[in-house]
């Protein structure tokens, strides 16, 4: 499988504090990958370096055989862990704010899917519910057409039956040779989709595995979170 991601010791403190201590790993096209982990471990501050939006660290960061830059941001839709729009739009006021600002926007496919949802279009977002602004920006991102899509903490404002419709809408809206790489605290109710994992803690890749490999040994991607993690529980 082509690496599209590739990490080689990756580095990041601030100040005294080190965030990232000498991370390796490489995504092929096509993986969906978890990256898991308790609060402080390190996921936010490593998806900011994929992105582009932190620089100022030690290590090798390949996009699609480039540093993080132009290149890449053509290449990535980013999810962050906070909405990023302003709430006194309304889901058609982000919907072509989208199309305006990005080539590979689907804005027909958004404007017929968000209704699906039970997205309306005309309220305000500062109206809506958690759940229903996490709606409106994971629908925003997956009607890009990118080659990568990262997403951090997507879901935790879904009840468990948007969860699963939300993840049935991203696995079958993205192409077969895009790679996702999304951050989540919820094991259970995600590992379905995923085809690798990451685990880190402490700033230090604890877990590389294809998720079939897991399956092998009898466990289930929550068996092992448990085990590299027990004091979260």
């Amino acid at each position: 499988m082509e690496n599209i991601i590739r990490i080689e010791n990756l580095k990041k403190s601030y100040g005294k504090n080190t965030v990232l201590d000498g991370i390796s790993f490489n995504l092929g096209k096509g993986e969906i990958t978890g990256l898991l982990g308790p609060n402080g471990s390190g996921k936010t501050t490593l998806i900011k370096i994929i992105t582009g939006l932190i620089k100022d660290h030690e290590g090798q960061v390949l996009i699609d055989s480039q540093k993080p830059g132009v290149h890449s941001k053509s290449l990535i839709a980013y999810l962050p862990d906070r909405s990023y729009l302003p709430d006194w739009m309304k889901p058609v006021d982000a919907i072509n704010y989208f199309a305006d600002f990005f080539a590979d926007f689907d804005k027909q496919k958004a404007l017929e899917i968000m209704p699906r949802f039970g997205v309306d279009l005309n309220q305000r977002l500062k109206t809506m519910s958690k759940g229903q602004q996490e709606k409106v920006n994971l629908i925003l991102v997956f009607c890009r057409k990118a080659k990568i899509y990262v997403l951090d903490e997507p879901l935790g404002g879904l009840d468990p039956a948007a969860r699963g419709a939300i993840l049935d809408f991203i696995v079958e809206n993205r192409s077969e040779d895009s790679t996702i790489l999304l951050s989540t605290h919820l094991v259970n109710d995600i590992e379905s989709i995923f085809t690798r994992v990451l685990m880190i803690n402490s700033g230090k890749l604890i877990v590389n595995s294809d998720i079939d490999e897991i399956r092998k040994t009898g466990k289930s991607l929550e068996d092992v979170f448990k085990e590299v993690f027990p004091y979260v529980w």
